[in-house]
């Protein structure tokens, strides 16, 4: 039986829950676990009393409930078990795990998977800006795993990637792969302005409609039917996002670049 937390406070004050995961509750007490302390503002208090708690955290797996979007960090750092948001959550779900499943059965806010290392976290709604993305001075951001994303996403998704994977189910913001390191990312829907300005390596994949304007230190480099395109939506399809039968065999005009930067990245653009 999954640990339940359904939330109960009613405030507009920022609450955080930062460090709280399957591997800090398992082998706790329900007394033991809602005594864990969390930051409501500058407040700390005890997790008891923001959120009514039952069942227990041996098979790893936290049942979150209600409307989170106030709640911040779930999933943040965790290494292992799943995490189910059964609602909206909050900013910086997933962000620096290295393991583990995190399902938000609504939409999040920004830095989901923020410089995240491992594991699978997929959005069944909408999710913020800077999906995947660096946190502002640090050298490089997601480093592996996989983010899905059903709905639409905000701008800078990806920034400074260095290793995995982003699927963005609906539209993309603008700058897509800034300043990327390498990793993919996939946008089904529109895209914003200046896809992968300065990208060093990595692929960006424009499947939707209407492509933005390539950016000048982007070179055309040939239509092609890329082989690994096929292998990525059957992983994709297989971690339960949905993708457009007709994509696995989509021709695309390919662009490398950036070339103000090392210029080895390359755009694929649905045909």
């Amino acid at each position: 039986m999954p640990l339940t937390l359904t939330y109960k406070a009613e405030t507009s004050v920022p609450v955080e829950i930062e460090g709280f995961t399957p591997t800090w509750a398992n082998g706790k007490t329900l007394a033991e676990i809602g005594q864990f302390e969390v930051f409501h503002g500058n407040q700390k208090l005890p997790l008891g009393e923001m959120f009514d708690l039952e069942g227990d955290a041996s098979d790893l797996q936290f049942d979150f409930h209600g409307d989170l979007s106030g709640v911040h960090w779930i999933g943040a750092q965790m290494s292992e078990g799943a995490i189910n948001v059964h609602g909206p959550g909050g900013r910086h779900i997933g962000s620096e795990m290295t393991g583990g499943t995190i399902n938000v059965h609504g939409d999040a806010r920004g830095w989901v998977g923020a410089e995240m290392h491992g594991g699978l976290i997929h959005v069944r709604g909408d999710a913020g800006h800077l999906v995947g993305a660096a946190y502002r001075g640090s050298p490089k951001g997601m480093t592996g795993g996989t983010i899905l994303v059903d709905g639409d996403a905000g701008n800078e998704i990806g920034l400074t990637m260095r290793r995995g994977m982003i699927a963005i189910g609906g539209r993309a913001g603008d700058v897509l792969g800034f300043n990327m390191i390498a990793g993919t990312v996939l946008v089904f829907g529109e895209c914003g302005i200046r896809p992968g300005a300065g990208m060093r390596r990595g692929t960006l994949g424009l499947l939707g409609p209407n492509p933005p304007k390539m950016l000048p230190t982007f070179r055309h480099a040939c239509t092609a039917r890329p082989q690994v395109l096929p292998l990525m939506l059957g992983e994709l399809r297989r971690q339960g996002f949905s993708v457009d039968e007709d994509l696995l065999s989509a021709d695309c005009e390919v662009f490398n670049g950036d070339l103000v930067a090392l210029g080895r990245g390359e755009i694929l653009v649905r045909s």
